[in-house]
């Protein structure tokens, strides 16, 4: 074999083992970035999409297809904080770990997703696969308000929470957290003003009730505010 064979043959066999060598570490700094992604989009309580993963799938949804009507849940637990303060963080946790997982599994049986935006509330990005919407919103409620079971403090403990839903309709390409999330936030906070453990459909022209019947101002609703003076 003549030397320049000899030398691209050692080059093909050094760059083969080379490949073969870096390959562990290739897959194992794939894994991380998949890893990095999956938290940048999930809650790690959980384990549901978070608000950016939300946000994610709702402008795939708006790009893959012209407009189409979905429902969009919004749920926030009533008075979750004694929850934490009875039972500690870790016990709050499981709960909403377990509420989480109920509210994950209505959506896929509608053939949505569900997120965990911040706290104690959560949201759901279904499509419209029926009118009663009213149904759909009180299968969350009854959902919602059966006890969680858990162990605090080596005892059984069975924690029950309830939750206040709105639910309304939008088109898939209408700005998300501006309109679609907004409409099922007043009807949310109208189910608040009225009682609790309810759920309100939108309707259009209903309005976000007085301050006085609001728990304070979100930062989403901040953000909007601030964005309308700037």
């Amino acid at each position: 074999m003549s030397l320049p064979l000899i030398m691209i043959a050692t080059c093909l066999v050094a760059f083969t083992l080379g490949g073969l060598t870096m390959w562990p570490s290739v897959r194992r700094l794939r894994n991380r970035l998949s890893d990095a992604t999956w938290q940048l989009e999930h809650d790690p309580v959980t384990g549901m999409l978070n608000r950016a993963g939300l946000l994610a799938t709702h402008a795939s949804l708006a790009e893959a297809a012209s407009s189409q009507p979905i429902v969009v849940v919004l749920i926030d637990l009533d008075d979750f904080k004694p929850v934490n303060d009875t039972h500690g963080h870790d016990r709050g946790d499981d709960v909403l770990a377990a509420i989480g997982g109920r509210i994950a599994d209505i959506a896929a049986i509608h053939g949505g997703t569900a997120a965990r935006l911040s706290g104690d509330e959560f949201a759901a990005l279904l499509p419209v696969r029926t009118a009663d919407l009213a149904r759909i919103a009180d299968t969350f409620v009854a959902l919602i308000a059966q006890p969680v079971n858990l162990t605090a403090d080596g005892a059984p403990v069975a924690v029950t929470v309830t939750a206040s839903v709105g639910i309304a309709l939008a088109e898939s390409t209408d700005p998300f957290e501006e309109v679609a999330l907004r409409r099922a936030d007043i009807g949310m906070y109208h189910a608040k003003r009225h009682g609790r453990n309810r759920h309100v459909v939108y309707e259009p022209g209903m309005a976000m009730p007085d301050v006085e019947h609001r728990r304070g101002s979100r930062l989403r609703d901040r953000r909007l505010s601030n964005e309308a003076t700037a």
